[in-house]
C-alpha cells in the first residue's frame, strides 16, 4: 500500500458532517474578520491615533488581499494537496490574528491584517473543494454547498454585533 492510498483511506474515514462544520467554521472567521473591524474602527483610531487613511486601509488591506490570493492559493493547493494547504492557511490566519491583537501602531495593525487575509485566501478556496470531494452523492453535495453559503451570509451579519460585543467587554484587540 503507497503513501497515496494511506492518506486516501484516513481522508475518507473523516464524518463528512465533520468535515462540512470545519470547513463552515474556516469560512465563517474569514468573512467574519471583513465586517468585525468596521465597528472597532473608533476605538482603533483612538487607541492607535490612527488617521482615517490608516483605518481605511486596515479595513480594506484585509479585503483586497484575500481577493488577490484566492485564486492562488487555490492553485497551490491542487499541487500541494488541499489539506495541507487548509493548514496551512489556517496556521497564517490564526498568527495575523495574535499580530493584530499586539499591533501597536496603525501601520503594523495593517500589515497584520494583510497577514491574516493571506490566510483566509488559502481558506475559503481550498475549503469549497474539500467539502465538494467529502459529499460523493449530488443531494448531499448540493445541501452541504448551500450550508456553506448560508455561513457566509450569517457570518456577515453577526461580525458587527459580535464585534461590538467584544469591544464593549474587552477592548478591539479582543477582535
Amino acid at each position: 500500500m503507497n503513501a497515496s492510498n494511506t492518506r486516501a483511506q484516513v481522508e475518507t474515514s473523516r464524518s463528512p458532517l465533520v468535515i462540512l462544520v470545519i470547513c463552515c467554521m474556516s469560512l465563517f472567521l474569514v468573512t467574519m474578520d471583513v465586517t468585525i473591524v468596521n465597528v472597532s474602527l473608533a476605538a482603533i483610531r483612538r487607541d492607535l491615533h490612527a488617521s482615517v487613511s490608516g483605518l481605511q486601509w486596515a479595513v480594506d488591506g484585509y479585503t483586497v488581499v484575500v481577493a488577490s490570493f484566492l485564486l492562488v492559493s487555490g492553485s497551490l493547493a491542487d499541487r500541494f494537496g488541499r489539506r495541507r494547504m487548509f493548514q496551512v492557511g489556517f496556521a497564517v490566519f490564526t498568527f495575523g490574528s495574535l499580530l493584530c491583537s499586539a499591533a501597536p501602531t496603525t501601520h503594523t495593525l495593517i500589515g497584520a491584517r494583510m497577514v491574516q487575509a493571506l490566510g483566509g485566501s488559502m481558506l475559503n478556496p481550498v475549503a469549497m473543494s474539500i467539502i465538494v470531494d467529502a459529499f460523493g452523492d449530488p443531494k448531499e453535495r448540493a445541501r452541504a454547498i448551500s450550508i456553506w453559503g448560508a455561513v457566509f451570509g450569517v457570518s456577515m451579519a453577526v461580525g458587527p454585533l459580535l464585534g461590538g460585543i467584544l469591544i464593549d467587554s474587552c477592548g478591539w484587540r479582543a477582535i
